[in-house]
């Protein structure tokens, strides 16, 4: 019987199988290295605004509950940027007018000279934005919130931050899997702003959020289409 051969391409052939097989594999590790990257993912991306205005200070020392500002947090998707003329309750005018007990705070500070300048100009202060989601996502804030969703599940404890910093990634993953089992999230809805509430030790989460989950009839969807529209 004649002795069989491979022909001489198949050297090469295998060759570049193998050079494929690695840099296939080196782009997959790329793309995941990327993808998960705290650059990619945000996580801790904390812009200067051009008002320092403090968190800590308005919702964690003041207590100024989230929703006097961010107003529409449980109507609409978006969670309103206020109006300069919610900072001017506070900062702006004079403390000697009828109905400015709380008036004129700081009325003179550097600080707040983009303030001053907006409600002389009319024109609103360009805050930069902390947590973007892509564009070909879509979240409703409303849909959360009035579910018994806490800020705080997304957002960290804010009151707690002097400059407001991404804390959670807003992953696709990060979402699936609260949808998935978004029991330990879910709180009695007079709670979800209040960012420090603790239910007590003797208090099970899982349980607890169970039977918010059947009383609220909460069934949150994983397709893709829930999301992505």
């Amino acid at each position: 019987m004649q002795e069989f051969h491979f022909p001489t391409w198949v050297n090469k052939f295998t060759l570049m199988l193998m050079g494929g097989v690695l840099a296939g594999g080196g782009y997959v590790a790329t793309c995941l290295f990327v993808a998960t990257h705290p650059t990619t993912i945000n996580v801790g991306h904390r812009p200067d605004q051009p008002v320092p205005f403090s968190h800590r200070l308005h919702a964690g020392q003041l207590r100024l509950d989230c929703r006097y500002c961010h107003n529409t947090v449980e109507e609409a998707a978006h969670a309103a940027i206020p109006p300069t003329a919610t900072c001017g309750n506070c900062h702006g005018g004079d403390r000697t007018e009828p109905g400015r007990v709380l008036g004129a705070v700081h009325l003179t500070s550097v600080k707040l000279e983009p303030i001053r300048e907006s409600l002389e100009e009319d024109k609103p202060v360009e805050w930069i934005k902390v947590h973007d989601l892509p564009d070909f996502v879509y979240f409703n804030h409303s849909a959360h919130v009035t579910k018994g969703v806490s800020c705080v599940e997304c957002h960290g404890r804010v009151d707690k931050m002097e400059v407001v910093t991404q804390v959670q990634s807003l992953s696709m993953k990060f979402c699936l899997d609260c949808h998935r089992n978004p029991e330990p999230r879910l709180r009695p809805q007079e709670f979800v702003t209040q960012l420090g509430w603790d239910p007590g030790e003797d208090v099970d989460r899982q349980e607890m959020g169970a039977k918010i989950r059947e009383e609220r009839s909460i069934n949150p969807k994983v397709n893709c289409s829930t999301c992505h529209r």
